[in-house]
């Protein structure tokens, strides 16, 4: 489903991470892998938008995130395993919406590949201004902790803050986790 994502993030340090696991405690853990994907040239990073392959225990999407005033416009599209395993095998991006807005905006399709990948181990809760995702992430050899806010509303940031001093957590900004995992790569 496509839709505007709105969100706001902080990086959590290990012991507030392990602080903040009971407020989750009972939300199921969710496994998802992220496979990054560009041209060799940064074709899609040139103009401020990420790809990815998201694979799920119990299915994958394409997803193409494209910048807008406040949070990023999500184009989704569901993938079957076979679809998966035919761009993570022969880089063959498969024909729909994502594709063809790719075409558009003069992508070269034919040269996308995966650049990166990243795991997550996320717990989700629904409270009353958003939906929080409670994240520990593992790339390159490192491991890294993150809370982040989903709102229908860039004004709801008073609530993520509201919420984070309230669980003495500091805030500290955070990257994307593309960026961090392409940051990684750089080192």
């Amino acid at each position: 489903m496509n839709h505007l994502e709105i969100e706001f993030k902080t990086l959590l340090t290990k012991e507030e991470y392990l602080a903040l696991e009971p407020f989750f405690e009972g939300q199921a853990v969710i496994y998802q892998t992220n496979h990054y994907i560009d041209t060799p040239t940064h074709a899609i990073h040139d103009l401020k938008m990420a790809l990815r392959i998201r694979i799920l225990p119990e299915k994958a999407e394409l997803t193409l995130k494209v910048p807008q005033d406040a949070g990023h416009f999500e184009y989704n599209q569901s993938l079957s395993q076979a679809q998966v395993n035919q761009f993570l095998t022969q880089d063959q991006l498969p024909k729909g919406e994502i594709h063809d807005y790719l075409i558009k905006h003069n992508i070269p399709v034919k040269d996308l590949a995966v650049w990166g990948s990243l795991e997550t181990e996320r717990r989700e809760k629904r409270i009353e201004n958003g939906l929080l995702a409670f994240d520990r992430s593992r790339y390159n050899s490192q491991e890294d902790y993150e809370l982040e806010m989903e709102v229908e509303d860039a004004s709801d940031e008073i609530y993520f803050h509201k919420f984070i001093k309230e669980n003495g957590i500091e805030w500290k900004p955070a990257k994307s986790k593309v960026a961090r995992l392409a940051q990684s790569l750089a080192k």
